[in-house]
């Protein structure tokens, strides 16, 4: 005999650590409860749940949460249900198998409209769950394949924002290395600010610095600077350039701008440095 339960969290205890057994799947909304909790599964790097979340567990994957004492009370709902249940609809199969068994993340982050469909849909379902109805397993899977379909239009929105920030961020990387190395006194440095390259790539200086961040763990500032500080001290090593060309030339309005740069990233002014080599 199939199965298919659904609950607010919070209703009869029932928290987000309830059903974890491994012959149910559960799928949480988590609408409120702060301070962010942890959800450790499998192999991943702990996924941290600190706004309103879809939750999609497989059973045969390990998990497990970690739940600090909140000021306000974890809300939202649960459903868990078993093979049985979703094995006898082709249809609804195929889709757990899109959302289960090809998981790069279990949660995801539903917006404003998103959030208000899933919000509705959950209390259909458990206003449903106490109803008379000789079909409602299969009123149940039509629900089901409502919260499926919507998780699957999150991954896909989601992917199509990663790959457009792969593209950003690569962008990014080609036109600042374009600049490197310096050809002087022909060539200066044009761009030379996270804003000059956002400008250049047509896209706002905080969704530049965002994607590069993600992708790299560093600001756009801080790889910019290193590439200047690398570049500052080839050309002080290995030309014969004054500090005032090499100055111009990596795209400083004043010399004491350079001297102040070059001396927090060496611990030495240029003059000094060039003269220790």
């Amino acid at each position: 005999m199939s199965q298919f339960l659904v609950a607010a969290i919070g209703e009869n205890k029932c928290t987000l650590e309830s059903y974890n057994r491994r012959d149910f799947y559960k799928i949480s909304l988590v609408t409120t409860g702060w301070p962010p909790c942890q959800l450790y599964y499998g192999n991943l790097s702990p996924i941290e749940v600190d706004k309103p979340a879809l939750v999609l567990l497989n059973p045969l994957v390990p998990h497990s949460w970690v739940v600090p004492e909140r000021e306000i009370e974890t809300e939202g709902y649960f459903c868990v249900f078993d093979d049985k249940f979703i094995n006898s609809s082709a249809q609804l199969n195929g889709l757990a198998s899109q959302l289960f068994n090809e998981q790069s993340s279990p949660v995801y982050f539903p917006d404003n409209e998103e959030l208000e469909f899933l919000s509705v849909l959950f209390k259909r379902i458990r206003a449903d769950s106490d109803i008379q109805y000789d079909d409602k397993d299969n009123l149940f899977r039509s629900h089901l394949n409502l919260i499926f379909h919507e998780a699957l239009k999150m991954r896909n929105t989601k992917d199509r924002a990663d790959k457009g920030t792969s593209r950003i961020v690569a962008s990014f990387f080609g036109l600042l290395r374009k600049q490197f190395p310096v050809d002087l006194p022909l060539q200066t440095i044009k761009l030379k600010t996270a804003s000059d390259f956002a400008s250049c790539l047509s896209v706002h200086v905080n969704h530049l610095n965002t994607a590069v961040r993600k992708a790299t763990g560093k600001s756009t500032t801080a790889h910019i600077n290193e590439l200047l500080f690398a570049e500052a001290k080839s050309l002080l090593s290995y030309t014969n350039y004054s500090v005032a060309e090499i100055t111009f030339g990596l795209g400083f309005e004043y010399q004491s701008y350079f001297t102040r740069f070059f001396k927090k990233y060496a611990g030495t002014t240029p003059s000094d440095f060039r003269k220790k080599i």
